[in-house]
């Protein structure tokens, strides 16, 4: 059998040949590369071989926040959520770590490779007037160097999941004054309603009805 010099280290070591490239690297905080070895004829310029970059997308992961979570939320929403400035009233990470464990109270947060890269509050009520509780979402964010499409979409189906989970009959929500933003509301169901917006839901085992 002939003896292959080049392959002495893989076949001792269990590492990879030294002519294939690692399968994937971060590039963008929106997409990974991935490099697929291409073997080609050297040139007179250069013995090396040829490496083919192709894009692949991101996967977002929505789960329920811990404490460890709530810093980079606030960091998120900074801007949206002022500090209280009334005397004994807690500030909104201190609040934030409260609802954590509190069952009138969901936050989730978005996630890609580990990074928290959005978050949502839903907050629940009992209303007499919704024939049930209802759910309010009052904190949404998303790091603009995410694709904010893409993460809201993900953070709102998993807040309307939990409140119809929860008992909600309705999901309320503030009226964005952005276009954009309104329009990812509206595509999950959400319609104007004075100064809010509103989704009405059934109860898990109860049949979905929304309002459109």
């Amino acid at each position: 059998m002939p003896y292959h010099s080049h392959r002495r280290t893989d076949c001792n070591t269990d590492r990879r040949d030294p002519g294939v490239a690692p399968e994937r690297f971060a590039r963008h905080p929106r997409e990974a590369a991935e490099i697929r070895w291409i073997p080609s004829a050297p040139t007179s310029q250069s013995s090396s071989a040829a490496y083919e970059v192709a894009l692949a997308r991101v996967e977002y992961l929505v789960r329920t926040a811990r404490i460890t979570d709530i810093d980079r939320l606030v960091a998120l929403s900074d801007g949206v959520v002022p500090a209280s400035k009334r005397l004994g009233a807690l500030e909104p990470a201190d609040l934030l770590r409260q609802l954590v464990y509190l069952p009138q109270a969901s936050i989730f947060v978005a996630e890609a490779r580990r990074d928290v890269v959005g978050g949502a509050v839903l907050a629940l009520r009992p209303s007499v007037v919704a024939g049930g509780f209802a759910g309010t979402v009052d904190l949404l964010v998303v790091d603009p160097d995410h694709d904010i499409d893409r993460v809201t979409d993900a953070l709102i189906e998993e807040v309307i999941r939990s409140a119809q989970n929860k008992g909600c009959s309705v999901i309320e929500a503030p009226q964005p004054t952005d276009p954009a933003a309104r329009t990812r509301w509206e595509r999950h169901g959400f319609v104007e309603s004075g100064p809010r917006t509103e989704l009405h839901v059934a109860a898990v085992g109860a049949g979905m009805s929304r309002s459109r």
